[in-house]
């Protein structure tokens, strides 16, 4: 069961916020300013942090940018009114891993959390895993039913992001922004023949496969769904 530590000195929606979370299945930790986090976090092992900016004595920034000064790395979702662009920008550069705006969507919370737990799992493991299919980024391999395939470093890269993100579509621009870089002389034709080898190595694949979206880019979709 993932752990979370909620930190707000606002009592009805700590309340609200550990109460929907609990529900939905997180051992959840109240917290109602710094100082009972930190002691929280001494003793107990913590996925994730929620906490508000505007608190007494710490507040949430300097709360998160001392954590990232011990280099610890658990992510943090801050929760906020203060909604100015360069509000945002500070919480980010100070550690944060995401941001909410109150009044905040208790529902969408909940999407966030999951998302940010999901990464966290993939950048701690770095595996990510589809039916019986598994991606290894510290050996490069897919491995489906017993059968290992290791891929070259750009194929198995953008498998592994299309991977990472079912049914979310990616542009031809945005992979080669991040694989090839910016600078790249390379045009984005070279993205679809990396799609096409991987769509050749993997057509037999009873899990997944990728799918092209007219005019957009690519995604992978899940099979039997």
């Amino acid at each position: 069961m993932f752990k979370i530590i909620v930190i707000d000195d606002d009592v009805n929606l700590n309340f609200l916020i550990a109460k929907v979370l609990t529900k939905n299945g997180y051992q959840v930790y109240q917290c109602y300013n710094a100082d009972s986090a930190y002691d929280v976090l001494f003793k107990n092992y913590i996925d994730l942090i929620i906490t508000d900016i505007m608190m007494p004595g710490v507040d949430g920034y300097k709360f998160t940018e001392s954590l990232r000064r011990e280099k610890i790395n658990i992510p943090i979702l801050m929760i906020t009114a203060k909604e100015e662009f360069k509000d945002k920008v500070r919480g980010f550069n100070v550690g944060a891993d995401d941001y909410l705006v109150k009044p905040i969507n208790l529902e969408e919370l909940v999407l966030r959390v999951g998302a940010i737990l999901r990464r966290a799992k993939i950048n701690n493991e770095k595996k990510v895993t589809i039916g019986s299919t598994v991606l290894d980024y510290n050996t490069f391999t897919v491995s489906t039913n017993g059968e290992v395939i290791e891929l070259p470093q750009k194929e198995f890269n953008i498998l592994f992001k299309l991977f990472s993100y079912p049914n979310q579509i990616f542009t031809r621009t945005q992979l080669m922004n991040e694989f090839w870089g910016m600078l790249s002389e390379s045009d984005e034709r070279t993205i679809d023949v990396h799609i096409n080898r991987l769509r050749d190595k993997f057509k037999e694949n009873p899990d997944f496969e990728i799918v092209t979206v007219r005019g957009l880019g690519y995604k992978v979709v899940k099979k039997n769904e």
